[in-house]
């Protein structure tokens, strides 16, 4: 699908900030409200705009320990075993990669502890063969790109 002009500007103005209204949006990209109130409608029918959020401070509500785990799994069994993995309320990523490992978990924990025991119950499950785990240690960007 091709982007229209006054969509990137939309798209743009909702990254930075979705909390706002839509005249303030329309006032930032210089168009009508009706023209935002379309744009968005037709953006969030075609599934580009899936959602709006927040951008949280993990570390200040409570979750210190960030970790990226490689997963080695079984052939056959790879959407199975990161369907269950995405369930965990921890997890905030899961991707398909290329390389010594099929997949790729990013997760949060508030304690070490925690971390631990989420791994030790992740090497118990069927069809995984093997991980290695990662701390995150600093954040030095961590953003949405605009269109």
């Amino acid at each position: 699908m091709q982007l229209e002009e006054t969509d990137k500007k939309i798209l743009n103005i909702l990254v930075e900030n979705s909390r706002l209204s839509l005249r303030q949006i329309a006032k930032k990209a210089n168009v009508s409200v009706a023209t935002v109130m379309h744009h968005i409608k037709k953006l969030e029918k075609d599934g580009i705009i899936k959602k709006y959020t927040s951008k949280l401070d993990y570390e200040k509500a409570g979750y210190d320990v960030e970790a990226m785990i490689e997963i080695r799994i079984s052939k056959g069994r790879l959407f199975e075993v990161e369907r269950k993995i995405a369930s965990n309320p921890n997890v905030f990523a899961v991707y398909d990669i290329t390389g010594a490992f099929d997949s790729l978990v990013l997760a949060r924990f508030p304690t070490r502890r925690q971390m631990d025991h989420f791994l030790k119950k992740l090497q118990t499950y069927d069809f995984v063969e093997r991980t290695e785990t990662k701390l995150i240690l600093n954040t030095i960007k961590e953003e949405n790109i605009g269109v």
